[in-house]
C-alpha cells in the first residue's frame, strides 16, 4: 500500500441525500435515501484536509462540521447548484439519490381526494452525465453511484461509460437508509473491486483511495 495522497487544499463537491418532487403544497415523490453515504464521504475528505461542499437534499442525517452545506429540494435545484460549482472542484462525487422523474404539473393547492387520479411524470435531467459531458481532460475527477436490483456489474459498467465517469460505486437497495452495505468499485481503467460488507464510513475511505489516481 503506497503513501496516502496529500488532499490538503483540494476542493471536493458532493451531492447527497434524496430529492423531493412536489405534487402539491403538501405531497411529494421521493425515496429512502438517508444521506449517510454523503456524510461519510464528506467526513473522510475533511479528515484528509480537503475543502468540502455538500449539496444536500432533505434528509435527517446531519453533515459534518467543516463542510459547506448547500440545501436543495428538487432535482432541478440540485442540478442548478451543481452546475454553478463543479468547475471549481478537483473532485465531484454524485452520491445523491436524485429522483428520476418529477410531476409534469405541480398543483398550487392541495389535491382533494375524489376517487382515482392520473398524473404524468416527466424525466429529470441526469446531473452527473451532464457534468461528465461538459468537463475537459478528466478534470475534475468524477465519481458516481449505481443502485441496482439486477445485472449490477453490467449496469454499473454501462453507467460508467455513458456518464464519462472515472469511478462508479455499485450497491443494492438494502443500503438505502442503512449505515452499512455491500459495494463494488469499478474504475474507467477496467479495474473492479468487490468490497466485503462494511460500514459506509469505511467504504468512503475505500472510495476516496480508489479515485486518487484520477486527481490532478
Amino acid at each position: 500500500m503506497g503513501p496516502r495522497m496529500n488532499w490538503r487544499g483540494r476542493s471536493v463537491l458532493i451531492t447527497s441525500g434524496p430529492t423531493r418532487e412536489p405534487l402539491d403544497p403538501v405531497r411529494f415523490l421521493t425515496n429512502a435515501s438517508s444521506g449517510r453515504m454523503g456524510r461519510a464521504l464528506a467526513l473522510a475528505a475533511l479528515r484528509r484536509g480537503a475543502r468540502v461542499t455538500v449539496i444536500s437534499g432533505p434528509c435527517p442525517t446531519p453533515l459534518p462540521r467543516g463542510a459547506r452545506v448547500v440545501p436543495v429540494g428538487t432535482a432541478l435545484q440540485m442540478r442548478r447548484e451543481t452546475l454553478r460549482r463543479w468547475r471549481r472542484a478537483d473532485l465531484v462525487i454524485g452520491a445523491a439519490a436524485v429522483g428520476d422523474w418529477r410531476f409534469e404539473r405541480v398543483r398550487r393547492s392541495k389535491v382533494k381526494r375524489k376517487g382515482a387520479m392520473t398524473v404524468r411524470l416527466v424525466p429529470n435531467p441526469d446531473i452527473l452525465a451532464e457534468v461528465g459531458s461538459r468537463r475537459a481532460r478528466g478534470s475534475p475527477a468524477l465519481v458516481g453511484f449505481a443502485l441496482e436490483t439486477g445485472n449490477e456489474a453490467a449496469n454499473a459498467a454501462d453507467k460508467l461509460r455513458r456518464k464519462k465517469l472515472d469511478l462508479i460505486v455499485s450497491n443494492g437497495p438494502s443500503s438505502l437508509g442503512s449505515g452499512s452495505g455491500r459495494f463494488a468499485l469499478l474504475r474507467s481503467d477496467g479495474t473492479r473491486r468487490v468490497l466485503p460488507p462494511m460500514t459506509k464510513e469505511r467504504a468512503a475511505g475505500k472510495i476516496l483511495k480508489a479515485v486518487e489516481p484520477y486527481l490532478r
